[in-house]
């Protein structure tokens, strides 16, 4: 596969999109995300409306973290030794059979709370197989040298689907002809349109694949992981700030809902507003994720992400915490997509997927997490827990971007 060089592309931003296939397997992306923005903010809502406790959002999201946990090492062993279409169509089409049995429920009225824990276990047990193999497909199709353009478009087009999906999906649960089951089944429709186009990419053969056993293959990569410092860095950072600091969108139905005494359009609009502020910074990040100043840049934004989240836990009305988010949703997204490209780039081939799987292990962090910070935010304020959600996420980066100062420093002694 001939791969253009962004100077022959005329934008270094969207260098990646002149790969035919990469074109296509970014709009499977924006339909994917399309359904994964909508069902996010839904499961959200869902589970507010049939628990309106902070704890029963914190549940939710905790068997979707389990889901991922135990399928995420699996998906890593698989994108390094099986084809990537066949792995990604496969997890595509069961998550849209999750949405569209969960819509489905609702609709008719006779969804319950564990349908709904066993649906996001599901879902984020596909998540899991398939997020590695996505990550490194970006990788496969484009080449090393727009890898880090290549995935920060991948982060776009998530971006741009939040900008309305989730909106949208706050505004068809508010209808009443169509509720939170109508726009389970849209979203369910999206998934599918998503593994339509996916079933179109090449096979997407792995690269030397191991003829290792399952688990020896996982042992080996976190080997792999502990024999390169930065990189098992790079990741305990991205966990524990994704883990903690994330979680912030977790509670959001119980802070605008439940606190503030509005509707669920209103939770839609506050992800909007962070979403406007992820694209902001993806087409920012799209031109320098690459670059030489990538590293500092990755520091900054995490940082502002950890400050923005205490600043939202401070925020006195939905106003001043719409404006804040739009700030946070800057700051975030930069950090998840040049952790991401700095993890892959810092990697060899073959341990592509296996890397990506311990990366997106902070998912199911965030997930593990949701039910523990749900439980404290009964015990001690759900601005208080938020707060300190944030101040862990600024002081974990911190760390992390002095561990970068000294290992430069003793490089040029």
């Amino acid at each position: 596969m001939t791969v253009p060089r962004p100077e022959e592309n005329g934008s270094a931003t969207f260098s990646s999109l002149r790969v035919p296939t990469f074109r296509l397997f970014w709009w499977s992306g924006v339909y994917s995300y399309l359904g994964v923005q909508m069902q996010f903010l839904l499961r959200g809502l869902l589970a507010w409306d049939l628990t309106e406790r902070e704890s029963g959002l914190g549940v939710v999201y905790l068997a979707f973290g389990m889901g991922l946990l135990i399928f995420t090492p699996v998906g890593g062993v698989l994108a390094d030794r099986w084809p990537k279409r066949s792995l990604l169509v496969f997890g595509q089409g069961i998550i849209a059979l999750a949405a569209a049995g969960m819509g489905l429920a609702a609709v008719s009225g006779n969804a319950r709370f564990w349908m709904l824990m066993v649906a996001s276990l599901i879902q984020g047990a596909m998540f899991g197989l398939i997020g590695p193999a996505r990550v490194s497909t970006s990788a496969e199709l484009v080449g090393r040298a727009q890898l880090g353009n290549a995935i920060s478009l991948t982060s776009m087009s998530m971006s741009l689907t939040r900008l309305f999906a989730p909106a949208a999906a706050g505004v068809l649960a508010g209808v009443a002809t169509i509720g939170i089951g109508g726009a389970y089944l849209v979203a369910a429709v999206f998934s599918v349109v998503s593994t339509l186009l996916t079933a179109r990419l090449p096979r997407l053969e792995p690269s030397n694949p191991s003829q290792q056993r399952p688990l020896d293959e996982i042992r080996d990569g976190l080997r792999y992981v502990r024999g390169k410092p930065e990189l098992r860095r790079l990741i305990l950072t991205t966990t524990i700030a994704i883990m903690v600091g994330f979680n912030y969108v977790a509670f959001l139905p119980a802070l605008v809902e439940g606190q503030m005494g509005l509707s669920e359009s209103h939770v839609g609009f506050l992800t909007t507003a962070s979403a406007a502020g992820a694209v902001l910074i993806t087409a920012f990040v799209a031109s320098r994720a690459d670059g030489p100043n990538a590293q500092m840049l990755l520091v900054y934004c995490g940082i502002a992400f950890g400050i923005g989240v205490i600043a939202f836990g401070l925020a006195p009305n939905y106003l001043a915490a719409l404006l804040i988010i739009v700030v946070l949703g800057f700051a975030t997204n930069g950090f998840m997509v040049l952790t991401s490209s700095r993890s892959m780039v810092i990697s060899d081939d073959s341990y592509h997927g296996r890397v990506q799987s311990l990366m997106q292990l902070a998912w199911a962090g965030f997930g593990i997490a949701a039910a523990p910070l749900g439980a404290a935010a009964e015990i001690i304020g759900l601005r208080l827990t938020i707060v300190i959600m944030g101040v862990a996420t600024v002081v974990v980066v911190g760390l992390y971007g002095i561990s970068l100062v000294n290992t430069a420093v003793q490089t040029t002694e």
